[in-house]
């Protein structure tokens, strides 16, 4: 094999590992924070913890509650058995669903309830 083909081969090999190693890097930066600083979860690409004064509005979550639907980009406080906490939704796709203990502090028992949220007209480009 002639020296400039094993050159092409080691630069080719080099090229790909280089890429595979960004790729994980990045997956590493998306799950490196749960939600409320916890341990490393799905949750921070479901948005981020808000402040319940930056709500957007409120949806009470009772026993019967199975689903809610949100828009991306929007805060909402959610009330449940006498407790609260508030979610930015900032999800990193067009649309998406999941449960909401998801994203729910530790010492909030949530029921189980589906989250729906739908792209905003906003972000689409």
């Amino acid at each position: 094999m002639s020296k400039s083909k094993r050159c092409l081969k080691v630069l080719l090999a080099l090229t790909l590992s280089g890429a595979a190693l960004a790729m994980s890097a990045q997956a590493a930066t998306v799950n490196t924070y749960g939600a409320y600083g916890g341990a490393a979860s799905a949750a921070n690409v479901y948005g981020s913890a808000a402040s319940a004064a930056s709500a957007q509005r409120e949806i009470d979550v009772t026993a019967t509650t199975k689903w809610v639907n949100v828009t991306n980009g929007e805060t909402v406080r959610f009330n449940v058995d006498g407790q609260s906490f508030a979610w930015n939704f900032g999800t990193l796709r067009n649309e998406t669903s999941f449960d909401l203990s998801a994203i729910a502090p530790k010492d909030v028992h949530v029921p189980m309830v589906r989250v729906y949220v739908a792209s905003n007209p906003l972000y689409r480009g």
